[in-house]
């Protein structure tokens, strides 16, 4: 199962964008991790660049959810806002960013083993111009990717000790 292909809100967006993909094995079932994932505000536990996440929708759970995510990359910042846009769960989690940054992105869990999970992180993001629009997604592909893969590191110590001890908690 390719999940570019399975996910038609991927082509929505008719103008280039950052496309970037991350993925991870973890050790642990996709039920596992989607009880930890679809609580949206542990997510700045686990993600290096997520600082704080407001919720701005009466739910906090499922399609429709909206919420503001206050990113850090460096000394560069901006709010996020983002609404849930897929919720099929335990698989596929998908949102649209309708901030400053916009673009879609997928968590998808694919189960690898009875207790293995391939978490599959696909992010197609365009920057705004004043963090150097297309020009500066040339800059933050290599950047985001590397920051992205060391979250779902520091997801996977949720579940692995041996992950811990390789990924201490921030």
């Amino acid at each position: 199962m390719d999940p570019w292909r399975r996910t038609p809100h991927l082509l929505v967006y008719p103008i280039p964008m950052m496309r970037l993909r991350v993925e991870r094995m973890i050790d642990a079932t996709p039920e596992q991790i989607w009880a930890d994932i679809s609580d949206l505000s542990s997510h700045v536990q686990w993600m290096h660049d997520a600082v704080a996440l407001r919720f701005r929708s009466d739910g906090v759970v499922g399609v429709g959810t909206t919420f503001e995510c206050d990113t850090a990359v460096g000394p560069l910042t901006l709010t996020d806002l983002m609404t849930i846009v897929k919720w099929d769960r335990p698989y596929r989690m998908g949102i649209e960013h309708v901030g400053a940054a916009r673009g879609v992105g997928t968590f998808w869990l694919i189960e690898a083993s009875p207790t293995t999970t391939r978490f599959v992180w696909i992010e197609r993001i365009s920057l705004p111009i004043w963090l150097g629009g297309p020009i500066g997604e040339r800059f933050a592909r290599p950047i985001l990717g590397a920051l992205w893969r060391r979250n779902l590191d520091l997801l996977a110590t949720r579940f692995e000790p041996s992950a811990a001890q390789a990924h201490p908690v921030r």
